[in-house]
């Protein structure tokens, strides 16, 4: 068994718990907090009563360092690094759940969050954790950026096209709406139910922090520079997001040859289900699983191709995905703990 920790309690810890206890092949040793500190975490989150037996407990990174082999941080922007940089440094491997590693470049960082990064050497040592394109990468690596939510859903859903030149590179249109709980746990005005509920919103429009990491792994696709308009949009459930990404295929470029490269990209890949023709993503038939399903449709007379796809925001956005990179990280089956269906109704 695999001694890990886990610092924070919010939502995407507590996800992490849910898929952890059935894992074969993991102990949680502890769960650090800040606000619940002496409580169980069954207490803050009673769905896992009887799953989850462990208290949360003060941050003590020397205990970290004794008993774990691997760390999941699941902090806000700007506190994971200083932590990942003491942990590594003992050999302690690390799944930041965070920003702090995502982008290659820390002024990009400094811009978007506002924030000095206090790591910046580690950058290259990181490596992005969308196991559909870096998993030999992540096999080796000590760090892992887990991706973010919103752009795990986009990356995958244009990353082909892009590889294989199949779409222009400019104007490149994206549209995403979200569950509440991608805001986290904490009290804000935004996410208050009265202030959610029976509406739609856009919001960061032209500024979301998670365009530029949208920008820079479907640059990394293309093999160049590529132009992107990201918008998201809160709407009136819990979990789950739903992306319409809009490109222009380039002349000659036939439906056929499109849905060829998703099958040939995803072949083999459990997690991605590209779907029949005709057939879009509903968020409800990924709701609590690891699963990214993706919808393809081609004009072939407009030149314009519009890619669609579902994920659970808690799940293939967080912490199934940083499950899923855990198995892989340590030699696991990448199914482990994972392999289970969404929940519909």
């Amino acid at each position: 068994m695999i001694p890990v920790g886990i610092i924070g309690d919010g939502y995407t810890a507590a996800e992490l718990m849910r898929i952890l206890c059935r894992h074969r092949g993991i102990r949680v040793v502890t769960v650090f907090s800040t606000e619940n500190i002496g409580k169980e975490l069954s207490e803050v989150y009673p769905h896992l009563i009887r799953f989850a037996e462990v208290s949360c407990e003060k941050a003590d990174i020397a205990k970290l360092k004794r008993e774990c082999q691997v760390v999941f941080l699941a902090l806000p922007h700007g506190l994971s690094a200083p932590i990942v940089r003491e942990l590594i440094g003992s050999g302690i491997r690390c799944i930041d759940l965070g920003a702090d590693f995502r982008l290659k470049d820390p002024k990009i960082y400094e811009e978007y969050y506002e924030v000095t990064h206090e790591a910046p050497e580690l950058l290259d040592v990181a490596v992005y954790g969308l196991p559909e394109i870096y998993r030999e990468k992540i096999r080796g690596t000590m760090i892992v950026a887990n991706p973010g939510c919103f752009p795990t859903g986009a990356i995958l859903a244009l990353a082909p096209l892009l590889k294989e030149g199949l779409v222009e590179t400019e104007n490149i249109v994206i549209d995403s709406k979200t569950g509440v709980s991608g805001a986290g746990r904490s009290l804000k005005l935004a996410s208050h139910f009265c202030e959610v509920n029976e509406g739609v919103k856009a919001y960061s429009v032209g500024s979301h922090r998670h365009a530029p990491e949208i920008a820079q792994e479907l640059s990394f696709a293309a093999g160049q520079e590529i132009e992107i308009t990201f918008t998201p949009h809160l709407i009136p459930m819990s979990r789950g997001i739903l992306t319409t990404a809009y490109v222009k295929i380039r002349p000659g470029v036939t439906e056929e040859q499109v849905r060829e490269v998703f099958a040939d990209q995803y072949a083999g890949e459990h997690f991605v289900r590209v779907l029949p023709e005709g057939t879009y993503p509903h968020t409800r038939w990924v709701y609590g699983s690891n699963f990214v399903d993706i919808g393809i449709f081609v004009d072939d007379k407009k030149r314009r191709a519009i890619i669609i796809s579902a994920i659970d925001n808690l799940n293939k956005g967080a912490s199934g995905q940083a499950v899923q990179n855990f198995n892989i990280m340590f030699g696991l089956e990448e199914t482990e703990a994972l392999d289970f269906a969404g929940i519909f109704p």
